[in-house]
Order: structure tokens, then C-alpha cells, then sequence
């Protein structure tokens, strides 16, 4: 993939708010150039120690995905969100209603 479409992506990660979360698909529609599934690629591709919050994006569901590192990212993804007030249920879904970042 296009390393620009990576720097994009990175930089609408960067406007999420502590607390909020986006999905793939919102995070691809509003870059414009790529898919959901890019956006799960250049998330994958973030070191779990970075500055981007790669943990403020998840599935269409409200739910964690696995990373393809195989490093338990997910269970240190869903304890950052927890520090950041996002609740997830029995399931382990998020309730995008409430939590889902409107962009603004």
C-alpha cells in the first residue's frame, strides 16, 4: 500500500478523542482513497508502545479485533480503552452509540 494512504489514516487515528472510538469503515470513508480493510493493514502495523491511538479503532461490531502480530494486542487494546472510560459488555462489544467518535 502507498505509505501517503498509511500517513492519512494515521492522522485521523491521531483526532480521536481519549474516550471515543471509530471503526475501520469510518476511518476509510473519511480518507476517501482506501477500504476498511486497508485501515485494519496500516492499524496492524503500529507498534502497541506508539503515540498514535491505534487502540480508539475497532470493528463495525464494537469489537476488538485480533492483530495479526499474534502479540495479545487486543487484551492490552481493551485495557486502554477501559483507562479511558469505554465500556464493553459481556461480549466484549463496545456500545458505538455511546462511544463512537462523531468526528467532531
Amino acid at each position: 500500500m502507498n505509505p501517503t494512504i498509511y500517513k492519512q489514516i494515521y492522522e485521523i487515528i491521531r483526532l480521536i478523542p481519549s474516550g471515543k472510538v471509530a471503526t475501520y469503515g469510518q476511518i476509510s470513508e473519511i480518507v476517501g482513497c482506501c477500504t476498511a480493510r486497508m485501515v485494519g493493514y496500516a492499524v496492524s502495523s503500529i507498534p502497541l508502545s506508539s503515540v498514535i491511538p491505534w487502540q480508539r479503532v475497532i470493528n463495525y461490531k464494537g469489537e476488538i479485533s485480533l492483530r495479526s502480530s499474534g502479540s495479545g494486542g487486543e487484551l492490552v487494546q481493551q485495557k486502554l480503552l477501559e483507562s479511558e472510560g469505554v465500556k464493553f459488555d459481556q461480549s466484549g462489544r463496545t456500545d458505538l452509540e455511546q462511544y463512537r467518535w462523531e468526528g467532531e
